[in-house]
């Protein structure tokens, strides 16, 4: 007797053949349909022919799975109409098995479709017709939650700018715009189920996103990014050190070799070799050494600001002391501050410790770039399902054990009875948490992971 490898209840296994890289099962019916499909009359069928199909299941040992069924066609003798044994287990439109389709919806979110392909032995158009037709199905079916505090941000995705509508506090995606103009924002926040709930609106500065907020989002808080002030302060000490490296020799450059990046980090982040690098570097260039610290103080006030009215006059010392030099390099900046002057300093109107974060920020920068590098071949459509719907949309955690001592037939008072935290084998309680959106570091690690 040919055992059952497939496991699938309605099908007998009569011939299995494995060969390097395959296994070929070919199958039948264990029981005849019991009624007429068309009529719905009991038992009262007869034979009439039968069709070989071939169906493609789930690899098992690392080999792709393909099975032979002769299926049989019957004839109602009440209504004369045939039809073919029913085969509730496969996809018909696909020739593949139910079980073999959602393996492909699943992988398909996190992998490419060409490795998908060469897995299965499918063509990579079936598993793009697969992903899409699943995807269709998510965006009807899958809905995140109106976030408290959205963020409104871009990211140059396949040669254009998106709209990226985030989850501020959760720091999970939660859609993805074709393109960021104003008519589009506006008309994509104001279908937002629950907008008027929106507390908080976090984005960059950029008058379309403000714009788009006002008019549609009647009771957020418009705050600017703290990751889109500070790297100002950034920007300008980058220029300062350009510049004293275009007067330097090529001898005096070799001195301050991998100084963008030492100048760019926090004092609180630098290890030791590199303090000492620093100090020598601002004893040779005073002015390098008078940038970073109007830079570091610039951080400061975002970092140790206890709230608005000290944020200002915080900045206001700031600004008073900055050296004549250094005004220059720092005057977009400036001019930033004031233009954005209310947005900006909102920031500050939330208690310490619960203020924005720009980590989703920061996290969806390393995303645009490992998206841009693997993401090559793709639509946007197929780029924003498998940004949104991949398996960070909801956290599953490991299913915890409970005693099921009847699952093997065992008396709970049974002193011979094994110990039920130690039985691998009783039934498990499915233990599922679902959040707003894919976080965006689960998207990196796992198209990080496609390439």
């Amino acid at each position: 007797m040919v055992v059952n490898i497939l496991n699938i209840a309605e099908f007998k296994v009569v011939k299995f053949e494995e060969t390097e890289h395959d296994y070929n099962i070919r199958v039948e019916m264990v029981s005849p349909p019991s009624y007429c499909h068309h009529c719905g009359c009991v038992a009262n069928l007869l034979g009439h022919g039968s069709k070989e199909q071939v169906f493609r299941d789930i690899p098992s040992h690392d080999r792709r799975v393909t099975i032979y069924l002769k299926r049989k066609r019957y004839r109602c003798k009440d209504c004369t109409k045939t039809f073919l044994e029913p085969l509730p287990m496969l996809d018909e439109k696909r020739l593949m098995t139910r079980r073999l389709r959602e393996y492909i919806e699943k992988e398909s979110l996190v992998r490419t479709f060409k490795s998908l392909s060469e897995e299965l032995g499918l063509d990579e158009k079936t598993i793009r017709n697969v992903f899409h037709e699943h995807a269709k199905w998510l965006n009807t079916h899958i809905l995140f939650p109106t976030p408290k505090w959205l963020g409104i941000d871009e990211a140059h995705l396949l040669h254009n700018y998106r709209c990226v509508i985030a989850n501020v506090k959760e720091s999970t995606i939660y859609d993805i715009l074709e393109d960021r103009k104003k008519t589009k924002v506006i008309e994509y926040l104001k279908q937002m189920p629950y907008r008027k709930d929106v507390e908080v609106a976090c984005m960059d500065m950029w008058p379309t996103y403000r714009d788009a907020a006002i008019l549609a989002l009647p009771n957020a808080r418009i705050i600017i990014d703290k990751f889109h002030v500070v790297k100002g302060a950034s920007e300008a000490l980058e220029e300062i050190r350009k510049k004293i490296r275009q007067s330097l020799t090529d001898k005096q450059r070799k001195t301050l070799m991998h100084d963008r990046f030492t100048l760019l980090k926090r004092r609180v982040n630098l290890s030791g070799f590199e303090q000492l690098r620093l100090e020598s570097w601002t004893a040779n260039y005073p002015e390098l050494g008078a940038a970073y610290e109007l830079k570091e103080e610039f951080y400061d006030i975002f970092d140790t600001g206890v709230d608005r009215k000290d944020a200002l006059e915080r900045y206001q010392a700031w600004k008073k002391q900055m050296p004549s030099s250094m005004q220059p390099y720092f005057k977009s900046l400036m001019t930033s501050m004031k233009n954005w002057e209310t947005e900006i300093f909102n920031y500050f109107d939330t208690p310490v410790g619960t203020r924005p974060s720009n980590a989703y920020t920061e996290a969806l920068n390393g995303l645009i770039k490992i998206v841009n590098r693997n993401g090559r071949g793709y639509s946007f459509e197929v780029l924003r399902a498998k940004l949104l719907y991949t398996e960070g949309f909801k956290e599953i955690s490991e299913p915890m054990y409970v005693k099921d001592l009847s699952f093997c037939g065992w008396d709970e008072d049974d002193e011979d009875s094994p110990d039920p935290d130690t039985n691998l084998n009783a039934g498990y309680k499915d233990s599922r948490v679902y959040r707003r959106g894919p976080r965006v570091s689960t998207v990196c690690k796992l198209m990080e992971g496609e390439g």
